[in-house]
């Protein structure tokens, strides 16, 4: 067996996930190799496809339902969207890049290699697996044909198949993170208590007044906030001068910030949120940028496992109210650890090694 795991840039989280399914399978001494698929299909094509997508779901909350309503319009009619027909274009490139590398299985962390391999199976037997990063069946995933979608919990079967798929392709064994990521490590030396902030996209501006409105009114408590590769943000927070405050950047620990932390304050995107709740955190959600997201926090809200603040006050009213309520932080544990898979992605693997071993691309 040869594993194909096509992922894009557009996000972390996709990627992210893609490199936790490939070390799992490594693990399982299976070849396999993860490929950005924008690099693949070539620079002029991926800018083309990558703005029309990001430019139809950023905005408003109700840009974004509005793009639902056009990925059913287009389900409805049988008419393939212009997402669909770009992503077309690259059908011949991905072909001939799987069959020279002799791959007997792709795997898709995005929809948009997902509609290309969508297409070649029209007129190859290739196998493929989707496997959503969030906490909501996305516009325009209805087009693709996997033979397995992975989605991130039983409790999201009805929305999927609401969306047109067939309930037996759909496997709900939760966003895949690696049994590594959360393996015991001891490198830091971290503060008995803090509040640990992962920063995301948010822009620095809005984060500053964050960070220093928590230090201010929630006193004498330790804060660490992980910038990741927003170095704009982190030049920011660095400025402000509190013994209580730790700026990291880019960082291979953060499964030990997670782990130590007392809760922990994040946007929701799907896989940053699953590696919280596979670590079993009192989390809070901070202002979630409308769309997928809103899906995710939402979720997570719903379902008992995390507080859902939209504001900056907010933000520090739920801090508060977790940070003193000791039962709050235990039955927000307790129902992470019933609604997510913390093996998600062994479980992914083991699924494979039974169904697809025989997996061949003639």
């Amino acid at each position: 067996m040869k594993v194909l795991i096509l992922t894009c840039n557009t996000g972390g989280g996709h990627t992210s996930c893609a490199h936790y399914i490939e070390a799992e399978l490594k693990k399982n001494k299976i070849e396999c190799e993860v490929v950005n698929y924008l690099e693949l299909i070539g620079e002029h094509a991926a800018k083309i496809v990558e703005k029309l997508y990001l430019d139809s779901t950023k905005g408003s909350g109700s840009i974004f339902k509005g793009v639902y309503k056009i990925g059913e319009l287009y389900n409805k009619s049988n008419i393939k969207s212009p997402v669909y027909l770009l992503n077309k274009i690259a059908k011949e490139k991905v072909r001939n890049f799987i069959k020279d590398n002799g791959y007997t299985l792709v795997i898709c962390t995005h929809l948009f290699p997902s509609m290309t391999i969508t297409e070649i199976k029209k007129e190859e037997d290739v196998k493929l697996i989707n496997v959503a990063t969030d906490y909501e069946c996305i516009p325009f995933w209805n087009e693709t044909n996997p033979d397995t979608f992975v989605i991130p919990s039983e409790k999201l079967l009805p929305s999927f198949v609401d969306k047109g798929f067939d309930k037996y392709v759909l496997l709900p064994l939760g966003i895949p993170v690696s049994s590594n990521f959360k393996s015991k490590k001891n490198n830091l030396d971290l503060p008995k208590e803090y509040i640990l902030i992962t920063s995301g996209s948010m822009g620095f501006g809005h984060m500053k007044e964050l960070i220093e409105k928590i230090l201010e009114q929630i006193k004498n408590y330790p804060v660490i906030v992980i910038c990741g590769n927003n170095h704009k943000l982190e030049e920011e927070l660095l400025k402000i001068n509190s013994p209580n405050l730790k700026v990291v950047g880019y960082t291979k620990d953060m499964a030990e910030y997670i782990a130590k932390s007392k809760i922990v304050v994040t946007k929701p995107g799907g896989l940053t949120t699953s590696e919280v709740a596979t670590i079993h955190k009192p989390l809070v959600h901070m202002m979630p940028i409308p769309g997928v997201e809103n899906y995710n926090a939402e979720f997570f809200a719903r379902n008992n496992m995390s507080l859902k603040a939209d504001t900056i006050e907010e933000v520090i009213k739920s801090i508060d109210t977790l940070l003193n309520n000791s039962k709050l932080q235990e039955k927000m544990i307790k129902s992470q650890k019933e609604v997510i898979n913390e093996n998600s992605a062994a479980d992914l693997v083991k699924y494979i090694k039974e169904k697809y071993k025989g997996a061949v691309m003639k």
